[in-house]
């Protein structure tokens, strides 16, 4: 039985491990770990000094993945493996991503001050350039550390990706760091998949939920998969506001406006169906050099990002949104080019392992409700890989990508908790 009386100790640790990593990656004010940049660096040093500190096996893969590993009473046995990001977006917060492999350093501290050994392996992974989107442009996945890792990310990939700071590409950034890119590419694991019991990520909620509800904890169900049309046109024909009649009109920002009525309706719909669903329009803009007051708008461009955690109801708004701009468009005179609908499937988080961390958060009367992520994590690579998965979201105010994250320690505690109990479980299968 874990003696609790000295949580506070562990609690304190990962507060001040925290605080330690916001002072050395901050410049100008703002956090400042950019994907295979600098800052980045400076927060892995941070981590593997730490781990060193607690008499962990410390390693670095080629792509610069960190690994810590705990030795485990039975070093043969399958293993828990945790972590999470430790870049930032441009202008971010010190807690996205960073919470996660904070998290497994407090159950090792937490199982350190108790002279515990666990039962296997438990194994903190500091993921590199989970936002990778942020910093490389291009036609890429992003998640690059977590997929590098796994044998996702190929080499063509690796290619087409290029900084938006310096234009080199993913793969000479990489190498520039330190890493090696040639021992990277699709098919080729860096992880032995046959040691892991299955994979357990903390990250901050980004969105607003735990906030309303009043809870300190979630229990994550699936990650949204996303259809994205990220280069869409309304084109129609400028024309005189005050001389041409509607019915001579092709309005492009009026069939625009029209696309956008219907896709709002029909997410009411899935969402009185019970359905899981995130619509967004989150670029909608006229050309400034052309679009004028006295102006009917000729062609206006958009974008659309629908998130849900089933993937039948993304390919049917695939199909709607074929068929309703098709429609619009004959109906109006304009044509509405959605361009390249890219979609990404959902990942779905372990059933067995979301029962296990409700029963453990039930267990020690802390508060979790289940929960959707509505946005991407590392996890999402080892569901790929067919590794059992789970995320546990801590309650945080503001948002993520943002200055302002505002996480409470106390929050914190609960999930990391809920974590190290998890991981002393002798009794799971």
């Amino acid at each position: 039985m874990f003696d609790w009386s000295k949580w506070e100790e562990s609690v304190s640790y990962a507060a001040s491990l925290m605080d330690e990593l916001r002072a050395a990656t901050t410049s100008d004010s703002r956090i400042n770990r950019p994907s295979y940049g600098e800052g980045e660096q400076t927060a892995h040093d941070l981590f593997a000094r730490h781990g060193r500190a607690l008499g962990l096996d410390t390693s670095v893969d080629p792509a610069g993945n960190l690994h810590l590993t705990l030795a485990g009473a039975d070093r043969k046995a399958k293993r828990w493996v945790t972590g999470s990001h430790l870049d930032a977006v441009p202008d971010g917060g010190n807690f996205d991503g960073a919470v996660g492999v904070v998290a497994g350093m407090t159950v090792v501290h937490a199982l350190r001050r108790a002279n515990i050994v666990p039962p296997a392996d438990f194994t903190i992974i500091a993921f590199r350039a989970e936002e990778g989107s942020s910093w490389f442009r291009g036609e890429h996945k992003s998640h690059f550390g977590s997929r590098a890792l796994l044998g996702q990310l190929s080499r063509e990939e690796m290619n087409a990706a290029v900084s938006v700071a310096n234009g080199k590409t993913l793969s000479q950034s990489i190498r520039d760091a330190g890493f090696d890119p040639d021992a990277i590419d699709k098919g080729s694991s860096h992880l032995d998949m046959e040691s892991v019991r299955g994979f357990l990520e903390i990250h901050i909620e980004q969105g607003p939920i735990l906030v309303y509800r009043g809870v300190p904890t979630g229990i994550v169900s699936g990650i949204r998969g996303t259809l994205r049309a990220r280069d869409c046109r309304s084109i129609g024909a400028y024309a005189h506001s005050g001389a041409v009649p509607r019915e001579y009109r092709r309005d492009a920002l009026f069939a625009a406006v029209e696309l956008a009525g219907r896709l709002e309706s029909k997410w009411h719909e899935w969402l009185a169906e019970g359905r899981d669903v995130v619509c967004t329009m989150g670029r909608f803009c006229t050309d400034p050099s052309r679009h004028s007051l006295t102006k009917v708008p000729g062609e206006v461009q958009f974008t659309i990002d629908i998130r849900s955690q089933e993937d039948s109801l993304l390919r049917q708004a695939r199909d709607y949104l074929l068929d309703t701009a098709s429609s619009i468009g004959r109906e109006r005179g304009v044509e509405l080019d959605l361009g390249a609908l890219d979609m990404v499937a959902p990942s779905l988080m372990c059933p067995a392992l979301q029962e296990r961390l409700t029963a453990h958060a039930v267990a020690l009367a802390i508060p979790a409700i289940p929960i959707a992520s509505g946005a991407g994590h590392d996890t999402s690579s080892f569901v790929t890989a067919g590794i059992p998965s789970a995320m546990i979201f801590v309650r945080n105010e503001h948002g993520s990508h943002n200055p302002h994250e505002q996480m409470e320690i106390k929050d914190f505690s609960q999930a990391a908790r809920i974590l190290t109990s998890f991981i002393l479980d002798q009794k799971q299968e």
